[in-house]
């Protein structure tokens, strides 16, 4: 009798997180994406606190699907960009809303890629694919553990290719992910996700 191979669930979020650099980061990888992408995107981009984002408008002119900033006990919808605002952390609950909290900054950021990622690892186990790119500190690589552990897809920006290399590197140190890629990989990467 033959051993087959066992198939993986299709991947219903994805959740990425950067900092320094990140915004040219995330218009490459973003850009022009397909009007027919399915699958809601959630992004943590460390951002200063006293400032409103425009993150939400500046994305909306370059994308054909739904654009916004990401709001208190809000469903997660389908073909949907997310961003986290300014001054709160952002989690996904198990129901698979959105809740923000005040609690303290984590490495030294508020919002926090960890958090994001490792509620969304939780509330979406297997089924999230989870994307680091350039940024000047650790965080983001515990949340990218923890969405491995819970069976999650992980990919993490080529350092050799990010504007500041410290958060993809400390993420491939703490686990190695499943792929390390260049944007151009990572965005080929999304569109297979979104047709798997």
């Amino acid at each position: 009798m033959k051993a087959t191979a066992k198939k993986r669930p299709a991947i219903e979020a994805v959740v990425i997180g950067a900092s320094a650099g990140g915004v040219h980061a995330l218009l490459a990888l973003l850009t022009d994406l397909p009007r027919s992408f399915g699958l809601p995107v959630i992004v943590v981009l460390h951002l200063p606190e006293d400032r409103d984002s425009q993150l939400a408008e500046i994305f909306q002119y370059r994308l054909p699907i739904a654009v916004r900033q990401a709001a208190d006990k809000e469903s997660i919808a389908p073909a949907t960009l997310y961003f986290a605002g300014p001054g709160y952390h952002l989690s996904v609950e198990m129901d698979r809303t959105f809740s923000l909290s005040c609690e303290e900054a984590l490495h030294f950021s508020r919002p926090s890629v960890d958090i994001l990622m490792e509620s969304a690892a939780d509330a979406y186990g297997a089924a999230l694919a989870g994307i680091l790119l350039t940024g000047a500190n650790e965080d983001g690589a515990a949340g990218m553990a923890r969405i491995k552990q819970q069976g999650g897809l992980t990919v993490v920006q080529d350092p050799v290719e990010a504007e500041v290399p410290t958060m993809p590197e400390a993420a491939i140190f703490r686990q190695a992910p499943d792929f390390i890629l260049k944007l151009a990989g990572i965005r080929d990467f999304l569109l297979k996700l979104d047709r798997a």
